[in-house]
């Protein structure tokens, strides 16, 4: 990687970042170097004699693969591809091949290869050698058709059209499904973060699901999506979505847009973040950036930061960020998604976030356990008694929708606000 890209980061930490970005390809690391950088040269981004001593170093450690931590110009990967003799991958290639071979749904592979040919088709140069040209027209005589580098443009052109189609399919029947979602009374908590923050994790604490859980950058792709279960019986909806790293390529944001639309959707957003890594602001601050790439705008969004890895911040750490914590905007909430600490204060935050309508007081007869089982399934029990009749009565929070259900379904209920 080259020094200096990122002013609020160090270079060891962006260098730790990118190798955890090649081993999770499964390459084998060989060396790993910092290049100092003064100026970028527009061929091959490093000066001469960088490029002829990295080219040294990967023939002393017979390289086959070279990974640049930068984006590189069409240009500048072939002339490095041919000055150190090796394959040159730079940081959007890299994550866009960890990305190809971790989505499993037919969304996430159709939105990876959208976003895979949108990067190629800036790459194709002129490296072809067995067609130079093909010939149009009638017989031996016609005139010059199409290059080779032309024909390949327009078949990438065509599948990337054909992709977009497929694409606006899926983002359709994915806004059914929120339409659905949005008729039953549940509201919606959408997990974002860093990737390797521990959202997975937390997303299993939370839900007592089994989604795939590692320490591995992008371990998880696809949005996963579980009934979360409030204070007071009420549930939710959570959606676990991919992680963000830096310098996140355009090309994969725009083809997440789809996805990355439960954020922009849901009631509450939960910001999980590293907070025993020293890069937590700085990666903080990459996620805002993404976020407000999809059109989040971070201030008018009930947003919860979480504070998560708790269980790695040494003990005489974790009073003053105790009150870091308290005094933070939007609202921070220390948590070990390991160990559970700190979840049921999560839970608590979320559902006063949720709870916006002012609690009812709903009469139920004696023996109508239906419409009480239905009230603790779809809103928040803050108290119950019972009266001389053998009648229930529950101060319940209700959205305004499901109240107007209740009142359809049970008509026998008497409610006062």
């Amino acid at each position: 990687m080259r020094e200096g890209r990122d002013s609020s980061r160090s270079a060891e930490a962006r260098l730790e970042e990118a190798i955890g970005l090649a081993l999770a390809l499964d390459l084998e690391l060989r060396d790993a170097v910092v290049v100092p950088l003064r100026k970028v040269t527009p061929a091959t981004l490093f000066g001469k004699g960088k490029v002829e001593e990295i080219g040294k170093l990967c023939e002393d450690i017979e390289a086959d693969v070279a990974v640049v931590d930068d984006a590189l110009t069409p240009v500048q990967q072939r002339n490095l591809e041919k000055a150190w003799q090796v394959k040159v991958i730079d940081r959007t290639g890299l994550i866009l091949e960890i990305f190809a071979r971790r989505a499993r749904t037919r969304e996430g592979r159709l939105q990876v290869e959208l976003a895979r040919l949108s990067y190629e088709r800036s790459r194709l140069v002129r490296t072809w050698t067995h067609l130079e040209r093909q010939r149009g027209g009638f017989g031996v005589m016609g005139g010059p058709g199409e290059t080779q580098i032309e024909t390949d443009r327009r078949l990438i052109a065509e599948k990337i059209g054909k992709l977009k189609k497929e694409l606006l399919d899926v983002r359709r029947t994915r806004t059914l499904q929120r339409s659905a979602r949005q008729r039953h009374p549940y509201p919606t908590v959408a997990l974002v973060g860093y990737t390797n923050a521990g959202k997975s994790t937390l997303f299993n604490r939370l839900t007592n699901a089994e989604v795939v859980a590692q320490d591995m950058l992008f371990a998880t792709l696809d949005p996963t999506l579980r009934m979360l279960k409030l204070p007071d019986g009420r549930p939710a909806i959570l959606s676990d979505t991919v992680g963000f790293i830096s310098d996140l390529p355009h090309e994969l944001v725009e083809a997440f847009r789809a996805t990355l639309e439960e954020v922009k959707e849901a009631d509450v957003v939960l910001h999980v973040r590293d907070i025993a890594s020293e890069e937590s602001d700085a990666q903080a601050k990459d996620v805002r950036k993404v976020l407000e790439r999809l059109g989040v705008e971070m201030e008018e969004r009930r947003i919860i930061e979480v504070w998560n890895k708790l269980d790695l911040v040494p003990e005489d750490r974790r009073g003053l960020l105790a009150g870091d914590a308290h005094r933070a905007r939007p609202p921070a909430v220390l948590v070990s998604s390991v160990t559970g600490e700190g979840c049921p204060a999560l839970l608590e935050t979320v559902a006063g976030l949720v709870d916006e309508a002012p609690p009812v007081d709903a009469h139920v007869p004696a023996g109508d356990g239906a419409a009480i089982a239905w009230l603790y399934r779809h809103g928040r029990v803050l108290g119950r008694e019972s009266d001389e009749a053998g009648g229930v009565r529950l101060a319940v929070r209700l959205s305004p929708q499901a109240l107007g259900q209740f009142e359809q379904l049970f008509p026998q209920a008497e409610l006062r606000g």
